[in-house]
């Protein structure tokens, strides 16, 4: 994979620099294994060291998908394997408008959380409980602290039928649940 080439191919597309490629048209063999990681931050690192160049992670963010070998690098040519500590995207940003919370991830993916992009808490490679976003092509966002912050101070309470109480939050017209209270912090005695 010729990083130099790809860029100056990407800076002549008219689409411009976030633009992502037609990857469910590629079906390259697996090329193999190459050494780039995603910490959990969503940070990229190539050979033990971070990116020098984060234009070159923007790139390779536009050519990344999930496949069943696992988080891939594609062009219509190859196709090499990567390792993703946790998942690839980070959403680092949250606004509400248009009555739905749209999320912004590290590489300006915008994503509107809604039915076909739920929240659904998941474990970290930690064992913590946090929310994740599906965002395209197999990709999903883990909600960067401040955010899921934000969404929790903007969460309401509501009772199940099985007498829980969950907090959560509307968005184009669907609840999103980010946790359960307990008895004690729901001011309830067993």
């Amino acid at each position: 994979m010729n990083i130099d080439r790809l860029l100056q191919q990407h800076g002549t597309h008219s689409e411009g620099a976030g633009a992502i490629p037609p990857l469910e048209k590629w079906h390259p063999e697996l090329t193999g294994d190459i050494n780039i990681i995603i910490r959990a931050d969503g940070s990229w690192w190539h050979e033990g060291q971070p990116f020098a160049r984060p234009k070159v992670a923007r790139l390779l963010a536009t050519l990344l998908r999930l496949d069943d070998e696992g988080y891939c690098l594609v062009t219509p040519a190859e196709r090499w394997r990567i390792e993703v500590e946790d998942l690839p995207l980070v959403a680092v940003e949250a606004d509400f408008h248009d009555d739905a919370w749209w999320f912004t991830t590290q590489f300006d993916d915008v994503v509107r959380l809604d039915a076909e992009h739920p929240l659904s808490v998941t474990l970290t490679p930690q064992g913590e409980a946090v929310p994740q976003l599906p965002v395209r092509f197999g990709l999903a966002a883990r909600l960067h602290r401040n955010v899921y912050y934000q969404l929790v101070d903007a969460a309401k309470a509501r009772e199940n039928d099985d007498g829980t109480t969950e907090i959560g939050l509307m968005s184009a017209g669907q609840w999103f649940a980010l946790g359960q209270l307990d008895d004690e912090a729901s001011g309830e005695t067993p």
